[in-house]
């Protein structure tokens, strides 16, 4: 028994938002360390605009301020009917964490890491975030990775045939 082709009228089924939204160019500028999933604080417009995929963390970083981590710089665009002010769309926003897990972060902030947003997390009832540890890369340190990178890839084509 195979599966039957189902004809929709030659409309294009519309597909779903893929549940998160990732921040590529982090592992490329950073090397990523421990990884920690946190909540966010955001408004109801905010979170339908995230389920709609319309949120970008290009750019955005995590900051501590009082024992506090803060979402800077992330910007969730508004879709249609559902409207952000443009002041809004760049806001700082809270991040709800165990007392714990904020101690480690301020303390390893303080020892000279960096807090990135790795992906949002839109699936499920909440809706969360992926934070990481991370330091820095130099420009030569990314240099080397694409080098590590093309090489495994040579080799790959290489034994396939």
């Amino acid at each position: 028994m195979g599966q039957q082709a189902v004809y929709n009228g030659g409309m294009k089924k519309k597909s779903k938002p893929a549940g998160k939204i990732a921040n590529r160019q982090a592992r490329r500028d950073y090397e990523v360390g421990d990884s920690f999933i946190v909540g966010i604080q955001l408004s109801g417009a905010e979170t339908k605009s995230l389920r709609l995929g319309h949120g970008q963390l290009r750019g955005a970083y995590v900051t501590t301020i009082g024992n506090e981590l803060w979402l800077v710089n992330c910007t969730i665009s508004p879709s249609v009917g559902i409207p952000i002010a443009e002041d809004n769309q760049t806001r700082s926003r809270k991040l709800l964490a165990k007392r714990g897990e904020i101690d480690k972060l301020v303390a390893e902030k303080k020892a000279g890491k960096t807090i990135i947003p790795l992906e949002l997390i839109t699936r499920g009832r909440y809706i969360k975030l992926k934070i990481a540890l991370a330091k820095g890369k130099k420009k030569w340190d990314k240099r080397e990775t694409l080098k590590k990178q093309q090489q495994q890839r040579d080799i790959e084509r290489a034994t396939t045939r």
